[in-house]
């Protein structure tokens, strides 16, 4: 869509009112799988370690397996299940922003010029 409006989606995974995954979840798995604890995860994305915490805490209270390991002194790690449902999430946001852009295209050629 050279020179139109873009459009973004934002897929997310609701337990009642809680959000279990979402695209910043997934980004802070991504960032634990990558540092092995959850304050380096933290700095590497820009958040902080209380938000991270609280987020892995929401994730860990929604699936019915922990997400993220944490070991005392020894940092963090996912869970195979974390592996899993951060696989599944990533195909998810790439199959649904394709069908996305491919259904919305001719609305971003309607948004008035920036």
């Amino acid at each position: 869509m050279a020179d139109a409006g873009r459009i973004e989606l934002r897929l997310r995974i609701r337990l009642g009112d809680a959000i279990a995954m979402g695209p910043g979840k997934a980004d802070l798995l991504g960032a634990i799988d990558a540092h092995g604890s959850i304050s380096a995860a933290a700095r590497a994305i820009g958040m902080s370690y209380r938000r991270a915490w609280l987020l892995v805490e929401e994730m860990n209270g929604c699936f019915a397996a922990p997400l993220v390991e944490t070991r005392p002194g020894a940092g963090a790690q996912l869970s195979e299940g974390a592996r899993a449902v951060l696989a599944a999430f990533r195909r998810a946001e790439v199959v649904a922003v394709e069908a996305a852009e491919r259904e919305l295209a001719a609305v971003g050629e309607l948004l008035k010029p920036e």
